[in-house]
């Protein structure tokens, strides 16, 4: 999994990168399909935004938050894409697990 952190107006420091990362552990343990994921922070007057574009096979996911801290905007926004990625997935599995109905005869 390739992982990008880009700061918009903002410093990215080592402690938030690591944040990132340890966050983003829960996300590839339910989904090994993730190619890449894209991380943007970025401070506007007091808001703190994190948006994140994650590539998996066969979808992108755009998932963004805004609060008032940059590290409870990292958790928020994680646990958007948690369910984002979940949802993904169970509709991926309910797309194959659909039988096909049975020909009739005639």
């Amino acid at each position: 999994m390739n992982l990008k952190i880009t700061g918009l107006n903002f410093d990215v420091t080592e402690a938030i990168k690591n944040h990132v990362a340890a966050k983003l552990e829960r996300i590839n343990r339910h989904a090994a399909n993730v190619i890449s994921v894209a991380i943007t922070l970025s401070v506007e007057k007091v808001n703190n935004k994190a948006e994140a574009d994650v590539h998996l096979a066969g979808k992108d996911l755009h998932v963004e938050t805004i609060e008032s801290d940059m590290y409870a905007a990292i958790d928020v926004l994680m646990d958007k894409l948690d369910r984002a990625v979940l949802k993904h997935k169970e509709k991926s599995n309910d797309v194959r697990a659909t039988p096909k109905p049975a020909p009739a005869d005639e």
